[in-house]
C-alpha cells in the first residue's frame, strides 16, 4: 500500500511536488482538454513556486486564508498547490456564490484574499463594505483580457494572475509542517450554516492516497476530471489522487454529457469518478454501438444506481464505488474483485477504518438492520481536525468518540455498507449539495416573508429539487416571480428553489419545530398546487 510507504510527518504539499519533480520531471502530470495544454511534474513544481513567491510579494503568510473562485482549469490546481507551500489556507468556493451567501462564506473563513476568475471581482467588490478584511484581490482571466475589468474603480486595487508570474521560480523560503492546515473545505449545513472542515496538510494528501489503495490507481492510469475542484471529490480523490502515484489527470472544465465519451477517448481516460445524477444522464443518453469503444477499465459510481451492472455491461467497463465523507475520511471501498453481488453496496470498510450501524442512542443494531453510520479511523492524520470555528459541532459529531456522519444505512452479514438516506437536512440537486438553512436564511431576510420551510422533491431523475412553503407577513403580497428574482440576486443558481407555495401555517412540533417530513410527503403527492418556477418558464443556468 502507498500509504505504508510514506512518513506522514514529511507529508507536505511542497515536499511531494519537489519530490516528484526530481524522480520525474518529464512524466506528464496534467492535461487540459478544453485547449490541450499539457503540465509534466516539473512544470507543476516550478510554476506553482513562481506563484507562491508571487503571493508571498503581496503580503499573503504562512497562516493566511485565501478564497479561490474559479472554474477547473490548471490555474486553479497550481494556485492551491502555491498556497500549500508557503502554509497559507485555500478556501475554494463555488464560483456561483454571490449577494449574501458569498459574504457568509468569506467571513466565516476569515479570508484575507480572494482569487477569482475577472468577472467575478464586482461581486467581491458589491460586499465590500461587509468584508472589510479582503485586502488581497487576484483576478484570472484566460484570455488575459484585463483591461475592463481593472479599469473599474472599485477593483483599482488589484491584481492580475499573470503579476504573481513575474515571480522567481525559486523554492518559497517557508517552514510548513505536516499538521499546518492547507485547507477549509465547505459542507453542506444540516442544522445551521456549511461548515468548513479543517484539512492539515498531511491530511489533504492521505485522503489521496486512500483512494489511490481503495480505488487502485497506478502510475499507467490517466484519470478524467469533470467534477468541481472546489469540492473534495472532483480534488482530492480525481486530481491529488492520481498525481499522488505519480498517474495523470485529464481535466474538462466541468461534466457535459455530450461531450464526456469523446473526452474520455481523446485523454485516453483509464478511471473517472461519476456522483448523482450523471451516472443517470449518460446512461439515458441513446445507445450507440461504439459505447463499449472506450479506454475506461472503471468508473467510480456514487452511489450506484439501480443499472449499475447495466450501466458496466453496456460501457464495458468495471463499477467501483464507496462511503465517505469530506467531514471525516473515506470510510468503504468497493473494489474491482468484490462480490459482484454486491453491486450496489459502499463496499466494505477499508484498512484502518471501523464502522457501526446504530440506534438513536447509540447501541449496535444487527446486521441488515437500519441505522446511522458511525466511524473511526486508526489512522494517524488521516481525518478531518474537525469543523472550524464551530467547537460544538465538533464535540456533537464525535459524541461517545465514533463520529456520527448523520447518514442512515446498514451492514449486511458479509460487512458490506449500504447507504440508505441522510438524516441530514441537506438537499442534493445535481451534483450539489444545498444546504436548507442556508436557502431559508436567504429566504427569510425578505422583509415580506413572516416564516419559512425549505425541503426537497424528488425528480424525475431521482435526484432532489428544492421546494418551499413561506408565510407572508400580515397583509403582504409577494408574487412567486419576485421571490425568485431575490432568490437570484442572493444564492447560487443552483440553490434557487423551484417549487414555492405560500400557506397560511406550518406544521410544527410541540416545541415548535417544523415538521419538515410532512411538507415533504405533502408536496411529493401533490405538487401542482405548488407554483413551478421551470412551467413559468424561469430556467436557470451557470452564468
Amino acid at each position: 500500500m502507498l500509504r505504508t510507504q510514506l512518513d506522514t510527518r514529511q507529508l507536505t504539499i511542497g515536499n511531494i511536488l519537489k519530490e516528484k519533480a526530481r524522480r520525474h520531471p518529464n512524466r506528464r502530470a496534467l492535461t487540459f482538454l478544453p485547449d490541450g495544454r499539457l503540465y509534466t511534474y516539473s512544470d507543476l513544481h516550478t510554476l506553482s513556486n513562481q506563484l507562491a513567491n508571487g503571493l508571498l510579494t503581496l503580503g499573503i503568510k504562512h497562516g493566511d486564508h485565501v478564497a479561490v473562485m474559479l472554474d477547473n482549469c490548471p490555474e486553479q490546481l497550481l494556485l492551491y498547490f502555491a498556497l500549500g507551500k508557503i502554509g497559507a489556507v485555500a478556501v475554494p468556493l463555488n464560483p456561483a456564490l454571490h449577494g449574501k451567501m458569498l459574504t457568509y462564506f468569506l467571513t466565516h473563513s476569515d479570508c484575507i484574499g480572494v482569487i477569482c476568475d475577472s468577472k467575478l471581482l464586482t461581486r467581491v467588490a458589491e460586499i465590500a463594505h461587509e468584508t472589510p478584511m479582503i485586502r488581497v484581490r487576484v483576478a484570472f482571466d484566460e484570455n488575459r483580457n484585463y483591461g475592463a475589468i481593472l479599469g473599474d474603480g472599485r477593483l483599482s486595487e488589484s491584481v492580475t494572475y499573470d503579476t504573481l508570474l513575474e515571480a522567481d521560480n525559486h523554492e518559497p523560503d517557508c517552514q510548513v509542517n505536516f499538521r499546518d492546515l492547507a485547507f477549509l473545505l465547505y459542507t453542506s449545513g444540516t442544522t445551521g450554516p456549511s461548515k468548513a472542515n479543517m484539512f492539515t496538510q498531511a491530511q489533504t494528501l492521505l485522503y489521496a492516497i486512500e483512494q489511490v489503495d481503495g480505488y487502485g490507481y497506478t502510475e499507467s492510469d490517466t484519470v478524467y476530471v469533470c467534477l468541481p475542484l472546489f469540492h473534495a471529490n472532483g480534488l482530492l480523490s480525481s486530481t491529488y489522487g492520481p498525481l499522488m502515484i505519480d498517474g495523470h489527470v485529464a481535466m474538462a472544465r466541468r461534466f457535459s454529457a455530450s461531450a464526456f465519451w469523446d473526452d474520455i477517448r481523446t485523454a485516453g481516460a483509464t478511471v473517472t469518478g461519476l456522483l448523482g445524477s450523471m451516472t443517470n444522464i449518460l446512461w439515458h443518453q441513446p445507445v450507440r454501438t461504439d459505447d463499449a469503444s472506450n479506454p475506461l477499465r472503471a468508473a467510480v459510481l456514487i452511489p450506484v444506481t439501480q443499472f449499475g451492472k447495466q450501466f458496466a455491461e453496456r460501457f464495458d467497463i468495471q463499477a467501483i464505488s464507496s462511503y465517505g465523507l469530506t467531514d471525516y475520511a473515506l470510510a468503504t471501498i468497493y473494489r474491482a474483485g468484490d462480490l459482484p453481488s454486491k453491486l450496489g453496496s459502499a463496499g466494505r470498510p477499508r484498512f484502518g477504518m471501523s464502522i457501526r450501524i446504530v440506534d438513536d442512542d447509540d447501541f449496535d443494531l444487527p446486521a441488515n438492520q437500519l441505522g446511522e453510520i458511525l466511524l473511526r479511523s486508526d489512522n494517524m492524520w488521516g481525518t478531518s481536525l474537525g469543523y472550524y470555528k464551530m467547537p460544538e459541532a465538533t464535540l456533537s459529531a464525535m459524541q461517545n468518540a465514533w463520529f456520527h456522519t448523520g447518514d442512515r444505512g446498514y451492514l449486511d452479514q458479509d460487512g458490506y455498507l449500504y447507504f440508505v438516506d441522510r438524516k441530514k437536512d441537506v438537499i442534493r440537486r445535481r451534483g450539489e449539495n444545498i444546504s436548507a438553512f442556508e436557502v431559508e436564511e436567504v429566504i427569510i431576510s425578505h422583509e415580506l416573508v413572516s416564516d419559512v420551510a425549505v425541503f426537497p422533491v424528488k425528480s424525475s431523475m431521482s435526484e432532489d429539487e428544492v421546494a418551499v412553503c413561506i408565510i407572508l407577513a400580515p397583509g403582504a403580497q409577494l408574487s412567486e416571480i419576485a421571490l425568485t428574482d431575490f432568490c437570484i440576486a442572493n444564492m447560487a443558481y443552483f440553490m434557487v428553489p423551484r417549487y414555492i407555495r405560500y400557506v397560511a401555517e406550518l406544521p410544527r412540533t410541540p416545541s415548535q419545530k417544523i415538521e419538515k417530513y410532512k411538507l415533504q410527503a405533502q408536496a411529493q403527492d401533490n405538487l401542482s398546487v405548488f407554483w413551478d418556477r421551470e412551467q413559468a418558464g424561469i430556467i436557470l443556468r451557470r452564468t
